[in-house]
């Protein structure tokens, strides 16, 4: 089913779909799996940065649907009084989200995102002991509030997805979860294998056949009651079925979206949030420019220049070349290969077989178990 394909995406977009915006680098929450580096720092963005960003935001969005997503830190850490100031700049056109660990979400909080047109993304890992590791940074479990954060939402009337980590897949907890997210009311829900990355460096290699049973076990699931949108199987089930109709082509972008993350600071580093806050002495600290000295657009214009995109880029050639997956994955995130491999030019990585070849293969295997007798 995986067909190799040697066409699709080169080099990368002038223009993206969304940019990432880090209000605080502040997190409350201190999660065993995170990749944050500045975390218990509140390191807060200038409205300046606001609004250099907009300048080449607001265009783009006039032209076309545009997103500017809040992610931190703990976005809400940043307070409402400054987080309207950051979004003041942005046009109306602008769709905002915010990624959330729920925590500090109140009435004051929802009307503030009904005001501003906020869509909700909620970081949980499913029921109170599917959360052991996120905890506050006295160490104390964080779900009641996550929930108490969540009822606020539902009994506001506000639309939300959910986001989960799962770092020990195995049988019955796909079952498990998908119930779980179904009964709290998120409307998409999007399932993150637990990866090696940032100042996260727990080993992300898992038992193959339990991350691929994982996956099949969750597509069955959806399928049994499917009133939530979930997010990577949707996606596996469309280039499945784009590679039955002959397709599959079509569904990677001719180039590669740059994802640019805008640091508190106003650094921008493309393709991977996950790099930002750090360095690295052959690569610097990843940045492709800063927007208070630079334009955003001119920044993404010049950014396969940066050294490290370079060698990217190659490395996304090399997975074009050998890999007979790459259709579906388009070669995978800059941040898993640098945390993972030490650099940026290999090819597979756990995080590629975790999230993408098992993820696929579990699809399939759900398809092969499922499919109806020959007539």
């Amino acid at each position: 089913m995986a067909a190799r394909t040697h066409a699709g995406m080169r080099g990368i977009a002038a223009v993206p779909s969304y940019v990432v915006m880090q209000p605080t680098t502040l997190c409350n929450l201190d999660c065993a799996y995170c990749y944050l580096p500045m975390r218990a720092a509140d390191r807060r963005m200038p409205v300046a940065v606001a609004e250099a960003v907009a300048a080449s935001v607001n265009p783009w969005a006039a032209a076309g649907r545009f997103s500017v997503v809040w992610h931190g830190g703990e976005p809400l850490a940043a307070g409402r009084e400054h987080l309207a100031a950051l979004m003041a700049p942005f046009g109306p056109a602008v769709e905002h989200h915010v990624q959330t660990n729920a925590t500090l979400v109140d009435d004051a909080w929802c009307a503030f995102f009904a005001e501003h047109g906020v869509r909700v993304s909620v970081s949980v890992d499913g029921p109170r002991e599917r959360n052991g590791e996120r905890v506050t940074r006295g160490g104390r479990p964080a779900y009641d509030r996550i929930v108490a954060g969540v009822a606020a939402l539902r009994r506001h009337g506000l639309p939300f997805s959910a986001l989960a980590v799962v770092s020990r897949p195995e049988p019955g907890l796909a079952t498990e979860l998908y119930d779980y997210f179904l009964d709290l009311g998120c409307d998409v829900l999007g399932v993150n294998i637990e990866e090696t990355e940032g100042v996260n460096t727990r080993t992300n290699a898992r038992d193959a056949a339990a991350v691929t049973g994982f996956w099949a076990e969750l597509v069955a699931s959806w399928r049994r009651d499917p009133r939530i949108h979930l997010r990577e199987v949707e996606w596996s089930l469309r280039y499945a079925g784009a590679v039955l109709d002959g397709t599959a082509e079509g569904l990677l972008p001719r180039r590669l979206d740059p994802i640019p993350t805008v640091a508190h600071d106003g650094s921008v580093v493309v393709l991977s949030p996950e790099l930002a806050g750090f360095t690295d002495p052959r690569y610097g600290d990843f940045s492709s420019g800063n927007v208070l000295t630079s334009p955003l657009a001119e920044i993404l214009a010049g950014a396969a220049g940066t050294p490290w995109v370079g060698e990217f880029l190659a490395g996304v050639e090399a997975c074009r070349s050998s890999c007979p997956y790459f259709g579906f994955c388009g070669g995978g995130h800059a941040a898993n290969r640098y945390f993972e491999l030490g650099r940026f030019d290999g090819t597979e990585t756990e995080h590629c077989r975790n999230s993408k070849i098992r993820l696929l293969e579990g699809v399939l295997e759900h398809a092969r178990d499922h499919e109806s007798p020959a007539a």
